[in-house]
């Protein structure tokens, strides 16, 4: 199975245009989202529950220090990191950054991260999608992606 190469930074803002995001502007294909439906499901819900909605408390440290899974529905901070951060932290995992989660890279392609990432951006408002791409936009001026 032929998987398509994981979406840039560049990329996404190229499809989300120079004004404010609209949903038929979103980056993802509407395949996407279906695949990565699945995939979420098979991988994801399990700590970030089956609706993304992520555990009650995740601002609060656990007894052995780490941050449990935030939800991925638009209410916490996930709409904060630009695609590229998204897709390195699907990845590599949120261990180096205090949480529990692990890398995925043995088990996801980057099409597989891109699908699962557009189906939890199909949960966001497009309100929050707006504020992600603006977000995503001041960051492609100060960021550079690496591992």
């Amino acid at each position: 199975m032929t998987h398509a190469a994981p979406l840039t930074l560049a990329a996404a803002l190229a499809v989300a245009g120079a004004a404010p995001a609209l949903a038929a502007e979103r980056w993802y294909t509407p395949e996407q989202v279906a695949r990565g439906g699945p995939l979420y499901q098979q991988h994801c819900a399990s700590c970030h529950r089956p609706d993304a909605s992520g555990t009650p408390d995740w601002r609060t440290p656990g007894p052995d220090g780490k941050y449990p899974p935030p939800p991925l529905d638009g209410s916490a901070h996930t709409w904060h990191h630009p695609l590229f951060i998204l897709q390195r932290t699907v990845r590599l995992g949120g261990e180096r950054l205090g949480g529990v989660m692990p890398g995925f890279a043995d088990q996801l392609s980057a099409g597989d991260i891109d699908a699962i990432l557009a189906w939890v951006q199909s949960r966001w408002s497009d309100e929050t999608y707006d504020r992600w791409v603006e977000i995503s936009r001041r960051s492609s001026k100060s960021l550079t992606p690496a591992d």
